[in-house]
C-alpha cells in the first residue's frame, strides 16, 4: 500500500430520513434531517451507519453491503443480499476482509472468513433488523477493539437493545427467485424493577438466481437488560442455522464459452456422472467447467453477558464474558475422488468446529483534563479442521451434516490463546477545542497445532508485539469545522485452520517457517470535517505501509484441495484520498456522494519455488483505484425513496496485473409508503427494493479460489458473476 494517509471522516448517509421508518408519522413525516455520522471528535476516520440506512436495504441484506456507500469501502457478492459467504468480499483501503477487525457489542467476530477458524459472519451472528448502528473506522480501529486481525480498519456492530415499551414487530418479504423471509420480534417493555428483554425469530427461504438450490437460514436472537442503580447487567443468546448452495466459480474463458449465467449441474445427476467419465455435452469441454453441487452448512451459538459499572461520576468499568460454538461443513461433489467404479463422484467435505471462550474488560477514568482508558482481552479458541470424503450414490439433495466418511484426507486441531491489553490517555486543552490521545496495545497470540491424519504441518507458533503505539489529535477550528490526524501501528496474528501456515505440508512448513513473521502495518490519516446548514462532509488523505505480507499460493485446483504454500512477499504501500459530501437540497430531498482514490502497490518481488515473480510496482489484487457513490433520497408525506449507484474501477486478480475484471456501475432503488394504522396494527409500511436496477452483467467477486501470479489465457476459475436485477416487496408493522 502507498505513502501518506489521511483518514477522512465521513458524514454519512445523511440522506437518512428524519423519521425512523419503523415508527413513522403517517400524516406526513417531518422535514428530512441530515444525520451526523462523521464521528465528530474522533482523531481517526470513524463513520456511523444509522438504523435508517439498515432499514432501507432489502430485509436480509448483510450489514456489510450497506457499508459499500462509504468512502474507502469495497464490497462484492454473487447474490443480491450480500450474505452468500463464499462470495462475500469486503475491503477497506486495499486491506481485505482477513486484515480487518469485526466486533458485535465488543465481542470479537474474528475475520469472518468462509473457512471458519476464529469467528463467524455478521449475517449469522444477528439478524439485520436487530442491529442498531454500525461504526466504521477506515484507518486504525480503537485500541480497545478485540481483534488481532486489524492491519487496516475495524467494523463495530451494535445491537438494537430492548424497547422500553412492550410490543411486537413483524415483517414479511416476498420477491425474486421464490424469496420468502419472515421476521418477528417481541419486546417485553421495561418492568418495574428495571428489567426488559426482546426475543426474535427469522426464517429465510430463497432459491439461487441461476442454477438450482436453496439459500436458507433460520435465526433466533434474544437479549435481556437490567438496571441495578447506576449499573447495567445485560446478557444475550443468538442462534443461527444457515444452508447455502454454491454458485459455480467462473473464468474469463468459461464466461465467453458458457455464458455469465453458467452454473453447476444440479439436479442433473446423469450429466455430472457423464462429465466425470469424460463425456461432455453442450459447450462443456473440461472436468472443471462444472461440478454437480457445492454447499455450505453452518450452525452457530453465540452468547455473552456484560456488567456495565458506573463506580463514581468520573470512574466507569465494563466486563464482558462470551462463548461461541460453531459446527460447519462445506460440501463439494468431486469427480477427482470416485465413490466406486460405477459412481465416479464422491462428496468432499471441509468440516469445522469452533469453541471460543473469552473475557474483555476496560476502565475509563476522568481525571481533570485527562481521560484515562485501560483494558484487556483474553480468549481460548479450540478449532478442529477435517477433510473427509463420503460416498455419493445418487443425486438426491442432502441438506444436513454428513456422518460416517469413507476416507479422511486430513484431521487437525488448533488451540489458540489470545492475550491483549491496552492503555491510553486523552488530554483536552484549549477549553476542549484541542484533544490529544496517545496509547499502545500489546497483543500475544499463540497457536498450538496438531495433525492426527495426513501430512499437514503441526507445531507451535507465536505472534506478539510488546508495544504497538497509536496517537491522534483533533482541533476544533470552529463549531462547524474540525481537523483530525492519527497514526497507528498494528499486527495481524497467524491464522489457524484451512488458510494459515499449518495448511502447508510438514516439508513446506519447515522451508517457510524461517521467513514467516507476523504481518504489520503502519497507518496515518489527516483530514477535515465540516458541517453547514445545508451541506456537510469531510475530506481526508491517508498512507499505509504493510510489512511481511504473507501470501498463500495454491498448488492445484480448488476442488482437489492440495496443501498450499505460504510465502513472505514483503511490503505493500497505499496512498489515497477520500471525500464525502451531503447536500440537503430541500426539506424532503438530499443528495449523498462519496469519492475514493486508492493506490495500493506491491513494493517487493517474491520467489515461488525458486522462480522470481516480479510484482514490485504492480497494483494490489482486488483493490480498485477509484470508486464513486451517489445517492438521492426523498422523504415526505408518508412516501420515501432512495436511488443510488456505485462505480467500481477495474480490479486485478493476478499479482502480475496481466488480467483483471472491468469497471462497472450498479444502481439500486428502494422506496415505499407508510400506511399508518389499521385496527390493532400500527406503523404499517410497504416497501419495495430493486437491486441492480438496470440489470447490469458484471463480475462481482474475484479471488473466490484465490489469486494467481499470472493468468494470461484467462482460465483461472476464481471469478463470480454478480446477481441480475431482483425485486423484493416487504410489509411491516407493529402490534
Amino acid at each position: 500500500m502507498k505513502p501518506l494517509c489521511l483518514s477522512l471522516l465521513t458524514v454519512l448517509p445523511a440522506l437518512a430520513f428524519g423519521a425512523d421508518p419503523a415508527a413513522p408519522d403517517p400524516a406526513g413525516a417531518p422535514p428530512m434531517a441530515i444525520v451526523e455520522v462523521t464521528g465528530t471528535g474522533q482523531s481517526r476516520q470513524v463513520q456511523n451507519i444509522t438504523r435508517a440506512d439498515l432499514q432501507q436495504a432489502a430485509p436480509g441484506t448483510s450489514p456489510l453491503k450497506t457499508l459499500e456507500k462509504l468512502p474507502g469501502v469495497s464490497f462484492q457478492s454473487a447474490d443480491p443480499f450480500g450474505s452468500y459467504e463464499w462470495s462475500t468480499r469486503f475491503s477497506i483501503r486495499g486491506f481485505n476482509q482477513n486484515q480487518l477487525g469485526f466486533t458485535l457489542d465488543d465481542i470479537p467476530l474474528g475475520d469472518m472468513s468462509y473457512g471458519n477458524n476464529n469467528g463467524l459472519h455478521i449475517s449469522r451472528a444477528i439478524s439485520s433488523e436487530n442491529i442498531g448502528r454500525v461504526a466504521v473506522s477506515q484507518g486504525a480501529g480503537a485500541l480497545g477493539t478485540a481483534s488481532t486481525n486489524n492491519l487496516g480498519g475495524t467494523v463495530q456492530f451494535v445491537t438494537l437493545g430492548p424497547a422500553n415499551e412492550a410490543g411486537v414487530t413483524a415483517a414479511q418479504t416476498l420477491g425474486s427467485d421464490d424469496t420468502a423471509r419472515t421476521f418477528v420480534r417481541f419486546d417485553s417493555g421495561e418492568f418495574a424493577g428495571g428489567t426488559k428483554f426482546y426475543i426474535s425469530g427469522t426464517r429465510m427461504r430463497s432459491e439461487k438466481w441461476k442454477g438450482a438450490g436453496p439459500q436458507d437460514q433460520d435465526q433466533f436472537n434474544s437479549r435481556i437488560e437490567r438496571r441495578i442503580g447506576e449499573h447495567t447487567l445485560s446478557a444475550f443468546f443468538n442462534y443461527s442455522d444457515r444452508r447455502e448452495v454454491d454458485y459455480q466459480d467462473l473464468s474469463h474463458e468459461m464466461a465467453r464459452r458458457l455464458g455469465m449465467d453458467w452454473d453447476n449441474y444440479y439436479p442433473d445427476w446423469q450429466r455430472a456422472v457423464n462429465a466425470a467419465k469424460g463425456i461432455y455435452s453442450g459447450a462443456v469441454n473440461s472436468l472443471d467447467d462444472a461440478y454437480y453441487l457445492g454447499q455450505g452448512l453452518r450452525k452457530d451459538k453465540l452468547a455473552g453477558a456484560t456488567l456495565d459499572l458506573q463506580l463514581t461520576p468520573a470512574l466507569a468499568a465494563k466486563v464482558t464474558g462470551y462463548h461461541h460454538g460453531n459446527e460447519g461443513q462445506g460440501h463439494w461433489y468431486t469427480p477427482y475422488t470416485p465413490t466406486s467404479a460405477e459412481v465416479p463422484i464422491s462428496i468432499r467435505t471441509t468440516e469445522y468446529t469452533i469453541s471460543r471462550n473469552g473475557v474483555l474488560g476496560d476502565v475509563t477514568w476522568e481525571l481533570g483534563m485527562h481521560t484515562l482508558n485501560a483494558g484487556f482481552w483474553a480468549e481460548r479458541n479450540k478449532h478442529m479442521l477435517t477433510r473427509n470424503f463420503y460416498a455419493a450414490t445418487d443425486g438426491r439433495y442432502i441438506d444436513d451434516f454428513l456422518r460416517g466418511p469413507m476416507s479422511t484426507g486430513f484431521l487437525q486441531s488448533f488451540v489458540t490463546d489470545t492475550r491483549q491489553f491496552y492503555v491510553q490517555d486523552t488530554i483536552a486543552l484549549l477549553d476542549g477545542r484541542l484533544k490529544i490521545n496517545a496509547g499502545f496495545k500489546s497483543p500475544k497470540v499463540e497457536i498450538d497445532a496438531h495433525t492426527f491424519i495426513g501430512d499437514r504441518a503441526d507445531g507451535t507458533i507465536t505472534a506478539k508485539k510488546t508495544f504497538l503505539p497509536q496517537v491522534g489529535v483533533t482541533y476544533q477550528l470552529s463549531r462547524s469545522d474540525e481537523l483530525f490526524a492519527s497514526g497507528a501501528k498494528n499486527m495481524r496474528s497467524y491464522q489457524p485452520g484451512v488458510n494459515g501456515p499449518f495448511s502447508q505440508t510438514r516439508a513446506g512448513y519447515a522451508l517457510s517457517i524461517g521467513e514467516l513473521k507476523p504481518e504489520t502495518s503502519t497507518t496515518f490519516d489527516v483530514g477535515m470535517r465540516f458541517k453547514r446548514d445545508a451541506v456537510q462532509g469531510s475530506v481526508a488523505v491517508y498512507y499505509a505501509k504493510f510489512d511481511d505480507r504473507q501470501m498463500g499460493i495454491a498448488t492445484c485446483a480448488g476442488i482437489v484441495g492440495c496443501a498450499g504454500t505460504i510465502v513472505n512477499v514483503g511490503k505493500v504501500e497505499t496512498r489515497g484520498l477520500e471525500a464525502l459530501a451531503v447536500w440537503k437540497i430541500a426539506p424532503s430531498l438530499s443528495w449523498f456522494n462519496t469519492f475514493t482514490y486508492n493506490d495500493s502497490t506491491y513494493e517487493s518481488n517474491y520467489t515461488d519455488n525458486g522462480r522470481l515473480v516480479a510484482v514490485k510496482g504492480k497494483q494490489v489484487v482486488d483493490a480498485p483505484k477509484k470508486m464513486f457513490n451517489t445517492e438521492l433520497a426523498y422523504d415526505a408525506n408518508g412516501f420515501f425513496a432512495r436511488l443510488g449507484a456505485k462505480y467500481t474501477d477495474k480490479r486485478y486478480y493476478t499479482y502480475l496485473n496481466d488480467n483483471s475484471v472491468p469497471s462497472y456501475v450498479v444502481a439500486n432503488l428502494s422506496g415505499g409508503y407508510r400506511l399508518g394504522s389499521a385496527g390493532m396494527l400500527k406503523d404499517l409500511t410497504l416497501q419495495v427494493n430493486v437491486t441492480n436496477l438496470f440489470d447490469r452483467s458484471y463480475f462481482g467477486t474475484i479471488g473466490s479460489n484465490g489469486f494467481a501470479a499470472s493468468d494470461v489465457q484467462g482460465t483461472s476459475m476464481t471469478l463470480m458473476s454478480g446477481a441480475p436485477r431482483q425485486v423484493f416487496f416487504t410489509l411491516s408493522g407493529k402490534l
